[in-house]
């Protein structure tokens, strides 16, 4: 009796998608050390820029928010020389291109072009950070030496030469091309330094395949997971691994969705039955996936709140304004400027080989109101702090009021400014004017120093009725400043001008004291406000009167004795204006700051 054949069936299954964290060598089998093999761990980190949208969102506001709207220096006014020399010396596309770089693969590279006698830098550039690989560091060195250059280290084949460049400042005689290497500490590392979100580079590659996973499920029709019977033996277990193995590297990853399924059957009739495995709730699971990862995503980034960067925020954070100003400060001063600081420190070595010395920051493009400005004094301070430029609107302070002409003019009156007699100082000289209006054309140039004006006159300007010119001035009392004083009022003492009505006016139209008005408004009532909250300083009404024209007619308004009782006595009713005008910021309510 013939023996019953035996029916084999061999069933596998094989997994198609398996994570693993790609490896960071630090290789030094050759004279530089690569970041992966091939210098390859750049690109990866350029994959999930790419790969993932969530990623490339937060790398590229990011880096546009380090940039802001540009390098400046809160002392180019002092040394405007020197300013245009650092303006010409790092570029606009340089610096967005060493922002860009330094957050996606946590460094960036500078190379240094220096003149032809090597005295002075003559420019730099930016350099992509994937091409360069540092020196393995000499016995007895400290530092890098030199960095090595190719294009594509992928592709660098045998005999071709990467290119060596000396580190800046290495060398007491520099070379004509220099590298100057930017990158943060990273514990366990030396030569190189990971981005700052390495550990959300996972959730950033999950984001990615999710998104190809549905992408090519919606290309494929939608096709269930295959079964693939092989009918004709169950081959060695060595032949079994093989196809498994060609099967795994020509459909494996999300780009073919799914997963094989292979049965190797001895016939047709032994062949296996498939029972389908559904993936229960599929499409709350894959929601869930998709959500956690731009969550893990934003944390690495320490994104505070997505609002920030143009992202619906579902829990609520951020929709309050109060809320998301706390978040948009908390992120410029934790993220942004760590980042900033790395890049003015290497551009301050590179400017001071050239012997210039510039107190760099980055102009920020956050909303004045967004910062905190009120406990800051100090011009300079605020400007390099908050990244509102300062030292244009500061400048225009000089650009006002005039030299006191003491040649010409004689003092007659000085007293505080008194707020009610003011009003009645310019009701009575409005009533002079109209009676001698002819006269006012006689009316001296005042202005002997500072930007020249079309009408240096006022209009408490005038003469008396015998003649005798008179003129009306202003000066910022007391004439002092204490070393934490702000930029504005040490810049009004130093001026030690006077000034027009018109001009204090003027300069309540214009930013020559930023950030101190309402909300953080750039102009404010400086006639009343002065310096802002708690400046102690105050204006001083100055009469003069032309010298060699007699002496001033005692009933005349002007004199120095202009009695508000009197002047009411006669009929005239000046306006009552608020109390607080007549005081130094630091004796009004809220020590006179207007955002308290």
């Amino acid at each position: 009796m013939a023996k019953k054949k035996e029916n084999k069936s061999a069933v596998s299954f094989v997994n198609l998608a398996s994570y693993t964290s790609p490896d960071i060598i630090e290789n030094n089998n050759s004279e530089w050390v690569e970041f992966g093999d091939d210098n390859s761990y750049y690109k990866y980190l350029i994959d999930r820029y790419n790969g993932s949208p969530t990623n490339n969102a937060v790398i590229n506001s990011v880096s546009q928010m380090i940039y802001g709207k540009g390098l400046d220096a809160t002392n180019s006014a002092k040394k405007p020389e020197q300013y245009a020399m650092m303006i010409s010396l790092f570029k606009k596309e340089v610096v967005k291109r060493l922002s860009h770089d330094l957050k996606l693969s946590g460094q960036c590279a500078i190379q240094i072009v220096y003149s032809g006698d090597k005295q002075t830098i003559e420019r730099v550039e930016h350099l992509p950070i994937e091409t360069l690989c540092p020196e393995k560091i000499a016995d007895g060195a400290k530092e890098v030496q030199a960095y090595y250059y190719h294009p594509n280290w992928e592709d660098k084949k045998s005999g071709d030469d990467p290119i060596r460049i000396p580190a800046f400042g290495v060398s007491k005689s520099p070379a004509p091309l220099e590298i100057l290497f930017i990158k943060p500490y990273r514990s366990g590392m030396y030569y190189f330094s990971t981005p700052d979100y390495q550990g959300g580079l996972q959730y950033a590659e999950l984001e990615e395949e999710i998104s190809n996973y549905h992408l090519n499920n919606i290309l494929n029709g939608l096709a269930p997971s295959m079964l693939i019977n092989f009918n004709n033996g169950t081959p060695s277990e060595e032949a079994q691994r093989e196809i498994e193995s060609s099967i795994n590297r020509k459909f494996s990853g999300s780009s073919n969705a799914g997963s094989v399924i292979l049965a190797f059957n001895d016939n047709k009739e032994s062949s296996a039955d498939i029972t389908p495995v559904q993936l229960s709730d599929a499409a709350n699971q894959y929601e869930f996936l998709s959500s956690e990862s731009q969550k893990k995503i934003m944390v690495s980034h320490r994104i505070v709140s997505p609002r920030l960067l143009g992202v619906n925020d579902s829990n609520g954070f951020g929709n309050n304004a109060d809320e998301l100003k706390t978040a948009s400060i908390l992120m410029h001063n934790t993220v942004i400027v760590p980042f900033q600081e790395m890049l003015i420190d290497a551009f301050d070595r590179i400017l001071a080989f050239n012997d210039i010395s510039l107190n760099l920051y980055f102009k920020t493009l956050q909303p004045l109101q967004f910062l905190d400005l009120d406990n800051v004094k100090d011009g300079e301070t605020r400007e390099e702090e908050t990244g509102q430029k300062l030292s244009k609107a500061l400048l225009s302070v000089e650009e006002f009021g005039e030299d006191e002409d003491l040649a010409d003019w004689e003092l007659i009156d000085e007293r505080a400014v008194d707020y009610e007699d003011e009003d009645e100082l310019d009701e009575q000289i409005k009533g002079l004017n109209k009676k001698k209006s002819s006269l006012l054309s006689k009316i001296l140039n005042f202005a002997t120093t500072g930007t020249a004006r079309p009408n240096a006159k006022s209009s408490q300007d005038g003469e008396n009725e015998d003649g005798t010119k008179f003129i009306v001035r202003y000066s910022y009392a007391p004439n002092r400043a204490s070393d934490d004083s702000r930029d504005f009022c040490k810049k009004m003492v130093s001026a030690n001008k006077v000034y027009r009505k018109e001009d204090i006016v003027m300069m309540s139209s214009k930013a020559v004291n930023a950030g101190w008005g309402l909300k953080g408004a750039d102009t404010y009532d400086i006639w009343k406000y002065k310096g802002g909250g708690d400046c102690h300083h105050f204006w001083m009404r100055k009469t003069y009167m032309a010298k060699g024209k007699g002496k001033i007619d005692v009933s005349s308004p002007l004199a120095p004795t202009i009695s508000v009782n009197k002047a009411k006595k006669e009929g005239f009713k000046p306006v009552v204006n608020d109390k607080d005008v007549a005081k130094r910021p630091t004796d009004m309510p809220k020590n006179g700051f207007v955002n308290k």
